[in-house]
This record gives structure tokens, sequence and C-alpha cells, in this order.
């Protein structure tokens, strides 16, 4: 997603911003570590204060959900538009003990996630947009103008595909987890496979994170075809 709205000619993308500041906080040993933390600030509203100097039409933050702690302030999330990208977390699950093996229920982000949306529901009075992965793979042209309508932003063609390789705007953490993103030139489709067949451990962790996968999951956008009048 984060490279799909770089290709937009109107958008720039920040990846991660409050990572260095998660990991000066939790002390986690995470890949690249050392590197992560030299290269972005360590206290939570120097993040924010960095944020409020981005100009542009249009700026995509790439927010990780249990990057942002809870003695985090999140006053400043008031003054964006907010959209939810979900997986399943037995897929989440699957594909981050490839990287870091040791992963703890917070470690997916799901449950603060679900408290993220809560607080942005509660304050719209009304659900913000939720993007299911799987979808946007399935379909990426529909699901990407719907996301774009309930953004309120218009839906830019050059969204669908982009040149592989890295970015510039990229975390200096990508040589640890940005290896498919760094081959993909546009959504591949997604493969057909059963859930992921998890260890107990992992099991219990996803039956945890389940119920509130399933919570946002009601609120997803669909691929239903939107009023031509809504597109710009």
């Amino acid at each position: 997603m984060m490279r799909s709205f770089e290709n937009r000619p109107d958008c720039q993308v920040v990846d991660e911003p409050f990572y260095a500041a998660y990991l000066a906080r939790t002390g986690l040993d995470h890949p690249m570590r050392e590197a992560v933390l030299v290269s972005q600030p360590h206290v939570w509203d120097d993040v924010v204060a960095g944020l409020e100097r981005l100009e542009g039409p249009l700026v995509y933050e790439k927010q990780m959900t249990h990057h942002m702690l809870p003695d985090f302030g999140l006053d400043w999330m008031d003054q964006r538009t907010n959209a939810f990208l979900i997986r399943d977390p037995a897929e989440v699950l699957a594909s981050y003990v490839v990287k870091r093996a040791e992963v703890r229920l917070e470690d997916i982000g799901v449950v603060r996630q679900r408290e993220l949306f809560d607080r942005v529901a509660d304050r719209l009075g009304k659900a913000p947009p939720v993007v299911l992965g799987a979808d946007v793979l399935e379909n990426p042209d529909a699901m990407l103008q719907q996301l774009c309508a309930a953004l309120e932003v218009g839906f830019s063609p050059e969204m669908l595909a982009w040149p592989a390789g890295r970015r510039d705007s990229d975390g200096v953490w990508a040589p640890a987890w940005y290896e498919a993103v760094e081959r993909s030139t546009g959504f591949a489709a997604p493969e057909r496979r059963a859930t992921p067949e998890l260890p107990d451990d992992l099991k219990r962790i996803a039956d945890a994170a389940q119920p509130h996968f399933e919570g946002l999951s009601r609120y997803r956008l669909t691929f239903e075809p939107l009023d031509p009048a809504k597109i710009s």
C-alpha cells in the first residue's frame, strides 16, 4: 500500500515513523535495531513534530499500530484522515516469525489496532475506512477506488503499478523486512491456500487476536461498484 500511494504524482510517504521510539521505550531486540535507533527520534512527541513539518498535497503515513504505545500521545491522530489495513492474524504470524522468531500478541498490533479504530470511530461517530489486504490483492482497482472515495481523495491509476526497487523513503530496516516489497511492481494476485497451520504457541496468539480482527473486518470496504459520479 505504501508503494501504491507513493507512486501517485501528488503524494509523499512516511515509513513507520514511531519505530525507533517504540524500540527505545520497549528495549525489544528487532532486526537492525541499532540502525533503526540511529535513524529516527526516540521521543514520541519529537516524532509528531517532524510529521507536522511535512508539506504537500497528500502525505501517506504508514503507521504500525504496535509502535503506538499506550503512553504515547494520540491527539495528533485527530488531525489526520485514518484508515486501517487488516490481515488475518494467522497469516500475520506465519510471515512475522520468518523474520523474528520471538513473538507476543502485542507484537502483531491487532489488539492495539482495534483500540485505535474504536478511538477514531468514537470521535467521528462512524467507522473509519477498513481495508482487508486480501481484498486489495483480489481486486486492486476496485478496492483502491473504494478506499480513495472513503478518504475523499481522487483515485489515481498510477496507484496500481510501480517500478521495482528500493526507495529513499524506505526505512533503514528495509534490508531486513522489504525483500518482497522491493521485488514488487504491483499488487500480486493472492495465493489460493488454506489458513496457515501454526504451532500451538502461535495458535494461542492467533486465537487471542482473532476476535479483534473479526470486529474490524465487519467494517471493511467491499468490491461493490462505485457511483461514477463519486469517482474523481
